[in-house]
């Protein structure tokens, strides 16, 4: 697993856009006091779910591998000339 170019931002962005799709399907929105652990994990499974992202294997569904996957994701989201691609 390569790490990605601004992956970090990437994640960020990734949390907030999956957040944004989230409450418009209807999922309450987070806590102040949620960990962004647990929004990657429960995003990461909304958008699995919802077949909008390719699943890790059970065995290999980690917090960094799931974060991962959301960065991934929101790459393919963005347009080419977005900053956070560069």
């Amino acid at each position: 697993m390569a790490k990605l170019k601004n992956e970090t931002e990437l994640v960020h962005k990734a949390i907030e856009v999956a957040e944004n799709y989230a409450n418009q399907r209807g999922f309450d929105k987070f806590s102040p006091t949620d960990s962004a652990k647990d929004k990657v994990e429960v995003l990461y499974r909304l958008l699995v779910h919802d077949k909008l992202m390719q699943p890790l294997p059970e065995d290999q569904e980690t917090g960094p591998k799931m974060r991962h996957k959301l960065a991934l994701w929101i790459s393919r989201q963005l347009p080419e000339d977005h900053p956070l691609l560069k």
